[in-house]
């Protein structure tokens, strides 16, 4: 006979990603988050291996949560539009959730200190470059949509460090949409 299931994968993988909203990845641990679900913590352990393996699930869902907003973004948008409208949800989601942002570009194994790109980095990663594409054209695809990436980044991780205010970080990303615009009108392909 089995035993009725007191959780699931879903529900504790919420509950980690709740702890890491309020307190970051350092303060995640199996005991906290069975203990959140009024739960053993050797019932996390049938789901997830280890606490490594619970982080790498987290960094997961935060890229799932990343793409659905970069996508939800983008809609039915022309390309110009559509970049304009990811890059500005990709700077609310850094400063709307800064700990789960902060997960967001960790691509480490569980087990590993190699970086490798997982399924979700690799989604992530092809969908912004098919928006850049569609307003820089193949050819100059890869490197606009590293500028434009790294801008955002920037952007993000100077306004959290607070030498940005919000009100600069906006003006700050329409003058870089309009010089990254610029620059994929230009016919001259520097290298």
């Amino acid at each position: 006979m089995a035993y009725p299931a007191k959780t699931d994968r879903n529900s504790i993988l919420h509950a980690a990603m709740k702890q890491v909203e309020s307190e970051g990845i350092d303060s995640l641990a199996i005991r906290s988050v069975a203990s959140t679900l009024r739960l053993a913590p050797n019932a996390l352990y049938r789901y997830f291996e280890s606490l490594a393996a619970l982080k790498e699930a987290v960094a997961e869902e935060a890229r799932l949560q990343m793409l659905e907003v970069m996508q939800k973004a983008a809609g039915r948008n022309g390309p110009a539009e559509s970049i304009r409208a990811i890059s500005q949800a990709y700077l609310r989601f850094a400063h709307e959730q800064p700990r789960v942002f902060a997960i967001y570009l960790k691509t480490s194994g569980p087990d590993s200190n190699i970086p490798q790109c997982t399924p979700l980095c690799a989604r992530n990663t092809e969908f912004f470059l098919e928006q850049v594409t569609r307003v820089y054209g193949e050819k100059r695809a890869w490197d606009a949509s590293l500028a434009l990436w790294a801008t955002l980044h920037g952007l993000a991780v100077l306004r959290k460090a607070g030498v940005l205010s919000g009100s600069q970080s906006s003006t700050s990303l329409k003058f870089s949409l309009k010089m990254w615009t610029e620059g994929a009108l230009s016919s001259s392909d520097d290298k």
